[in-house]
């Protein structure tokens, strides 16, 4: 059976060797995790990369990888083809999604790719605009968005880019799992229920009996003069009158 591209999505995350590609930071480790019909695969993509540069020290206290650990770990220009086949049509799912098309589309620069930039092969979503347009004023990285959602992320003592894009593909469908019952107070939706409810719930109970309450005469009479009032200040034109 043939999977539609827009029904699979590739969660990414990378991890670099400091913050800014003008100064020809490179990426280091990247991380990708398949969706398809909102049901993870178990489909990923991992690679470490030698970036033949120092790590800034910021850097490696954010994801602990050393320049002696990437020493023998290809370049970048060795994995491009399988990764760039691995994502092709796919809609990437991306936290702070500039930062990270911004390192892959430097590395694809610096080896003279015949694709220079991924959003010519995918659609990019921002999660991180997503979430902010969903909790505005609130904090909105992956370690709050993990509490809000109840996502457990309890392995997540460093950042690594396998893991945060699996955390970030439980995350994404919580955020967008939609409602799942009828219920007066919004709950979070757990790591569960987001990836099994595609369609509302409801629960009912044929066994219990609905007590009728039909209005009194003096709330039928306050509901004809509101709706002559209304009547009175449309020009005739009140429907509700015109139905009793």
């Amino acid at each position: 059976m043939t999977t539609s591209k827009r029904s699979r999505q590739i969660v990414l995350d990378t991890e670099t060797t400091g913050l800014s590609t003008a100064d020809d930071h490179r990426i280091i480790e990247i991380g990708c995790v398949e969706i398809i019909q909102r049901r993870l695969t178990g489909q990923t993509f991992h690679q470490y990369i030698n970036p033949h540069r120092e790590i800034d020290a910021g850097a490696m206290e954010v994801h602990g990888i050393t320049h002696e650990f990437l020493a023998d770990k290809p370049e970048f220009s060795d994995i491009a083809e399988a990764f760039l086949a691995f994502i092709d049509g796919a809609e990437l799912i991306i936290h702070n999604a500039p930062f990270d098309v911004g390192f892959i589309n430097h590395e694809l620069k610096k080896m003279t790719a015949p694709v220079t930039d991924i959003r010519n092969l995918c659609q990019v979503t921002d999660t991180l605009i997503m979430a902010r347009d969903r909790h505005p004023g609130q904090k909105n990285n992956l370690d709050a968005l993990c509490k809000r959602y109840d996502v457990d992320n309890t392995n997540r003592e460093l950042h690594g880019a396998l893991l945060d894009a699996e955390i970030l593909a439980d995350v994404y469908l919580a955020m967008t799992g939609g409602q799942v019952s009828l219920t007066l107070a919004a709950e979070p939706l757990s790591n569960t229920q987001s990836r099994e409810a595609d369609q509302p719930v409801i629960s009912t109970d044929s066994q219990l009996p609905l007590k009728v309450i039909s209005a009194s005469a003096a709330e039928q009479q306050a509901h004809q003069t509101m709706l002559e009032k209304i009547d009175k200040a449309s020009g005739g034109k009140c429907v509700w009158l015109k139905s009793t």
